[in-house]
């Protein structure tokens, strides 16, 4: 449990609303979560401007923000640093920086300015292992109901992968459509895991496959197949 002005202050958990704020960005004034109700969202902090691995990051999410604007996912940064160190990075990433082959990256979607490190406090991305002064690499996927669906913490040392928040975000939203859950290394169009049956008669039925479209190992462990165009359009904006 964080502490704000002496003040307990719980961190979210998965199936909480997401912190309310009002904060200045790069991108003019907002109030997260209400101007992104619709939207999902990926709210992610880095300890500071002008570091190698942030930058690195920055780049690498800036490219793909059509990519996450497709699934209906908007970016949302936040660092301790004022706007104006904000601003001067920003611009020397689309100036000067390259890295893996991307160059001349405008980043623009917001980037918070939290020098109070309210906002941080808020979501726990103040860890006083790591640092007293700067915000982990913590990244929360938002619903568009504004809720909190995902967490996930780096320490300060260790870049994010950011095909896996992708993918995390395309099974998210794939779970909530087909109502289903998704194994390891899932990607669209492979196969899906169904709720485990709920009455000895379900699991009965499955084990003798008398389930149409079911593949059943045991009672417990069956899978389906949904194939990647069916979840593509439902998920992705046409």
């Amino acid at each position: 449990m964080e502490t704000m002005n002496d003040q307990p202050v719980a961190m979210p958990r998965i199936g909480d609303a997401a912190p309310e704020f009002k904060a200045l960005t790069t991108q003019g004034d907002i109030h997260f979560p209400n101007d992104y109700k619709g939207s999902w969202v990926i709210l992610f902090s880095h300890p500071a401007d002008f570091t190698p691995v942030c930058t690195s990051e920055f780049i690498t999410f800036a490219s793909m923000e059509e990519q996450f604007g497709q699934a209906n996912c908007k970016l949302v940064g936040l660092s301790i640093d004022g706007i104006y160190s904000h601003i001067a990075w920003l611009r020397t990433i689309k100036e000067k920086i390259e890295y893996r082959g991307m160059k001349n990256v405008e980043v623009n979607f917001p980037l918070i300015e939290d020098i109070s490190m309210e906002v941080a406090k808020k979501y726990g991305m103040i860890q006083p292992g790591e640092s007293t002064t700067k915000a982990v690499r913590a990244v929360f996927i938002i619903d568009p109901k504004g809720i909190v669906r995902a967490m996930i913490y780096y320490p300060l040392s260790l870049g994010r992968n950011f095909d896996e928040l992708y993918r995390a975000v395309l099974a998210l939203k794939t779970s909530d459509e087909f109502g289903i859950a998704t194994p390891a290394d899932w990607r669209p169009g492979d196969d899906v895991i169904m709720s485990p049956a709920g009455s000895c008669n379900a699991a009965k039925s499955r084990v003798e496959g008398k389930e149409e479209g079911l593949h059943c190992q045991d009672w417990f462990f069956c899978t389906k197949k949904i194939d990647k165009e069916t979840i593509l359009k439902k998920i992705l904006k046409k």
